[in-house]
């Protein structure tokens, strides 16, 4: 018997999980691969609160604790190089020092980068994009994939955790005293709460409640290069106009709307979603995209599984007009997916008072998970 079980591992769940165990409670956390396999494994690495709105951005800060914390016991390659954004234009520099100002009223530490100042912290960067910057000095990056199972990892040999990959599950039923969980193998365990953190993958459990959601689906294109020259290093998170022209931050300030209005609606950028971000990887790569295309979640299908190249050879001429990396060839292609509500910050539904559905958190979940867990436990448990 279970104080809860957690069904999926990726961040979302996996911080519920750790926090519970921190709370004392015995909890098992289900992953029906054989280990995470989805949105925590195939982005960036980034944990940028400065690109949130003022809820999650207090999110995003605790997070950063949370994971600093953990990296003190475990490696879980945190590196604390901070994040930049590079203004490419006048209204792009205007909305960083608005958005620096909003920050200092926050109490949350930015400084503002002269060109000069940009042209020799990053190595590459053009001198004819960047007018300016705003950098981040508290802000993150991981290696997501080493993360996540070091943190699973840790979990089960350290904190008790019982964890089973490669377990699916089809049904979650409340008798009163506690809820059966069933998998496909037949097996039933039992738990006070049941918490459902497995993204658009909660149709497989309650159908009738996906397909009544406003959940939709963000397919995401990303590349690495292979090793850069051993000599060149580009430190921390980079974030360019167009995420500048998009981040939630950014809508907060007062020059937002009417520099948007300016847009034109016709570009390729609009028409993919796409902003261009770097970070370059332990082994020396450098990660960067990436694109946006949605669909609602029930017709994900729609989005197909094939790369769509003319997107890539799009973001990479766009990065090469912002960064002259020593090489710009690409080991590795990929897409992502993530889940999140139109009309809402993340999917929360209580099936009863005792089965809870959390998930479809989008683009926040490696930045605002591990503090939201930590809430979201307190919460259920009445911590």
């Amino acid at each position: 018997m279970f104080d809860l079980i957690v069904v999926g591992a990726g961040v979302l769940g996996a911080f519920h999980a750790y926090h519970a165990l921190k709370k004392g409670l015995k909890v098992a956390l289900i992953e029906k691969d054989n280990a995470p396999q989805g949105a925590t494994v195939r982005n960036f690495g980034q944990v940028i609160p400065s690109g949130m709105n003022e809820k999650w951005q207090a999110y995003g800060r605790e997070s950063l604790a949370i994971y600093k914390e953990i990296h003190s016991t475990i490696d879980l390659t945190v590196r604390n190089q901070g994040t930049v954004y590079l203004a490419s234009d006048a209204e792009e520099m205007q909305l960083i020092e608005e958005l620096a100002s909003i920050n200092y009223s926050r109490s949350y530490p930015s400084i503002l980068l002269s060109k000069p100042t940009c042209l020799g912290n990053f190595p590459g960067l053009r001198s004819d994009y960047v007018k300016g910057g705003l950098f981040f000095p508290e802000e993150i990056t991981l290696e997501p994939r080493l993360m996540i199972h070091r943190l699973l990892n840790f979990m089960h040999a350290k904190m008790g955790l019982a964890y089973l990959p490669s377990t699916t599950v089809i049904a979650c039923e409340n008798n009163g005293s506690f809820v059966r969980s069933t998998t496909t193998s037949g097996k039933k365990l039992k738990s006070s709460k049941v918490l459902i953190c497995s993204g658009s993958e909660f149709k497989t459990l309650y159908p009738a409640i996906f397909a009544g959601s406003d959940m939709e689906i963000s397919k995401l294109q990303m590349m690495q290069t292979k090793p850069q020259a051993k000599s060149y290093q580009l430190p921390g998170s980079l974030l360019t106009g167009g995420s500048i022209r998009r981040y939630e931050a950014f809508q907060e300030c007062p020059s937002y709307a009417s520099i948007k209005k300016k847009e034109a609606n016709d570009t390729l950028e609009k028409k993919w979603g796409i902003h261009i971000l770097f970070k370059q990887a332990m082994d020396g790569s450098v990660i960067l995209g990436d694109s946006h295309q949605y669909t609602d979640a029930r017709n994900s299908d729609k989005l197909g599984f094939d790369l769509d190249m003319e997107i890539d050879q799009f973001m990479l001429q766009e990065a090469k007009a912002i960064i002259d990396l020593p090489t710009y060839d690409i080991a590795y292609r990929w897409y992502g997916t993530y889940a999140q509500c139109k009309n809402g910050e993340l999917y929360e539904k209580t099936i009863d008072e005792n089965i809870h559905i959390v998930t479809g958190i989008g683009g926040k979940g490696m930045t605002g998970s591990p503090a939201f867990a930590k809430e979201n436990i307190e919460k259920l448990f009445n911590l």
